[in-house]
């Protein structure tokens, strides 16, 4: 006897009858047929406490991944931290202390001649006082096109055990770097927007510890309203673009600032704008920016 409901096109058919609830599911509740149609049933879980935001976060962060490219989230090459090959240990090691990297490119000549991969844990033999030859310490760098889709980069970094790959231009030109940290930030580093800003007009979020996250996107005018300042517009509209022109490039994640009495630190960004900042009040005033 035939089923009167039948199974949608796509599901898997076993030789288990479905129950009638099973089959009044499938009359009342289709399945999406579309990605947007997926994230709309996902959203309304979300909206209905059937999922909270971190898990909505993430599968939204998924998605994005899949419609991303290398050059989307690259550092560019003008801020790529690397290292010329013809330093000696002495030089680049403060460098490499300071930015605290766990891997640097090696460039010989120009930065479209990147000769391979430095990981810091292999200055070890450094401070052993072994001999050390920088060019025996270097791992192959491995080179991706701009185009390259993150998903599929993301893959590639899994099953190859790669951590960091430079991204090249249509010409062959070094366009910059990208790590598996850029990408996964692109899938869980939304998680801590949408923790902490609940509305899309909450630019300003208190911590109970007296600090502040704020947008980047939050308008200077606003954030003079709400902390008293008085920082020109002039030239930008934004927190995040008033920031990104004192550093004069976009900051990453970690890096700071102070500008009077008060510190910003860049809590997500990527190679394009900052995303979040945080901000500390300090007790005496002070004019100098610290990164």
């Amino acid at each position: 006897m035939n089923d009167p409901y039948p199974s949608r096109p796509g599901r898997k058919n076993t030789d288990k009858p479905r129950s009638l609830l099973e089959r009044l599911t499938d009359l009342i509740s289709p399945e999406p047929e579309s990605r947007a149609e997926l994230l709309e049933i996902l959203q309304d879980a979300h909206a209905r406490n059937l999922m909270d935001a971190d898990s909505l976060a993430m599968i939204e962060g998924v998605f994005q991944v899949a419609d991303l490219c290398a050059r989307d989230i690259m550092v560019p090459r003008a801020q790529m931290d690397a290292i010329n090959i013809e330093q000696t240990p002495e030089e680049f090691v403060p460098f490499v202390l300071e930015q605290a990297h766990s891997r640097y490119p090696v460039y010989e000549g120009n930065r479209d001649n990147i000769i391979g991969i430095l990981l810091a844990k292999d200055l070890v033999r450094y401070y052993a006082n072994h001999d050390f030859d920088v060019r025996d310490m270097l791992r192959p760098a491995v080179f991706i096109p701009e185009s390259k889709r993150l998903n599929v980069l993301l893959h590639d970094f899994r099953v190859n055990r790669n951590h960091i790959a430079i991204v090249v231009d249509e010409y062959g030109g070094v366009a910059g770097l990208i790590t598996i940290e850029d990408v996964l930030e692109q899938i869980v580093g939304d998680i801590e927007d949408e923790y902490d800003f609940d509305e899309e007009e909450d630019n300003i979020i208190a911590a109970p510890d007296g600090t502040y996250r704020i947008r980047a996107l939050t308008e200077i005018e606003q954030f003079n309203e709400a902390f008293g300042t008085q920082f020109a517009d002039a030239e930008n509209d934004t927190i995040g673009g008033m920031i990104t022109h004192q550093f004069g490039r976009v900051p990453r994640r970690g890096e700071r600032m102070r500008l009077g009495n008060l510190v910003f630190e860049v809590l997500r960004a990527d190679g394009r704008q900052i995303h979040v900042l945080l901000l500390r009040r300090m007790e005496t005033a002070g004019a100098d920016p610290t990164a």
